[in-house]
């Protein structure tokens, strides 16, 4: 891939990883994390707080220090991250280091998944959605050794492995395969100005493209380049939507403190769709198209 164009998809993956990086932190720093899910679980962790800490299990989840370590842990994990989101937009400067602090923010986020999925009833689409997040640092890690070199056939069906994978698992929550969540319904509603029934089959046809999508992406030629395309449209409406929605009935404080991270931790769904598409050549034409803009405006 030629220097100027490998440089452009490296910023779009320094962004897609900052992005997820800086809103989890947010959400770490001012909000919570899951992982109460996993250290008051006493089927899970009895033993080990037995073993490490020598206290049974009446008095760990009684003492008040307890709780004051996870939330410092939640806190350290959100320092992490936004250290880990600036290594991110600068990641060429630190070497090794930089992409190990990369797949480590990486592997975080695949721990924050496994609570989440715990957290709703190991749902294995609840995991899976979160495919392009958790591997965006990874990805920008595995690219920052040689960029010129590793934007090639491998990578892109990584990706597209990463896309179907995140909008399969979001149709099926659309669909209702899994217990469709209330504030699809509402967001939908809020934007659109439909009834709930009309949310519920806007989401039901929504749910198809993304199945659709998810196979036609892997096929050859135009046939792909026009499903990528709509997965960087889809990827960018759903990622606004939160915002979007909330504002007709949160103050401006409220959306931007509790939903505008909401959405840039989803930047990856239409980032990671828009690279794929340049790999797969769905940007060839661009430069004409900007010469013959050019000279129409001139005339």
């Amino acid at each position: 891939m030629q220097g100027k164009s490998s440089t452009f998809w490296f910023r779009i993956l320094q962004w897609s990883a900052a992005s997820v990086l800086f809103a989890r932190g947010w959400q770490h720093l001012y909000w919570d994390a899951p992982f109460r899910t996993l250290l008051w679980d006493q089927a899970w962790m009895e033993s080990t707080v037995q073993t490490v800490l020598g206290m049974d299990w009446q008095a760990y989840v009684t003492h008040p220090n307890t709780d004051w370590w996870i939330q410092q842990l939640v806190f350290g994990t959100g320092v992490f991250y936004v250290l880990a989101g600036l290594v991110a937009i600068t990641v060429q400067r630190w070497g090794r280091s930089g992409r190990v602090v990369l797949w480590m923010s990486s592997f975080s986020l695949l721990i924050l998944a496994g609570l989440y999925c715990k957290e709703k009833f190991f749902f294995l689409g609840q995991f899976l959605e979160y495919a392009l997040q958790f591997t965006a640092p990874a990805v920008l890690a595995w690219v920052a050794v040689a960029p010129e070199r590793r934007f090639n056939r491998s990578l892109l069906l990584f990706l597209k492995v990463c896309i179907a994978l995140t909008f399969t698992c979001h149709g099926l929550y659309a669909a209702g395969y899994y217990p469709r969540p209330g504030y699809f319904v509402f967001m939908v509603m809020s934007i659109l100005g439909v009834d709930e029934v009309e949310a519920a089959q806007f989401l039901m046809v929504a749910a198809a493209l993304d199945f659709i999508l998810s196979v036609l992406i892997f096929l050859p030629g135009r046939v792909a380049r026009i499903a990528l395309a709509y997965a960087v449209f889809w990827g960018l409406s759903t990622t606004i939507a939160r915002p979007w929605a909330y504002a007709y009935v949160a103050t401006w404080d409220t959306v931007l403190l509790q939903w505008v991270h909401e959405a840039v931790m989803r930047f990856p769904h239409f980032l990671v769709p828009t690279l794929a598409l340049g790999l797969s050549g769905g940007f060839k034409r661009l430069p004409q198209i900007r010469q013959q803009f050019g000279l129409v405006l001139k005339r």
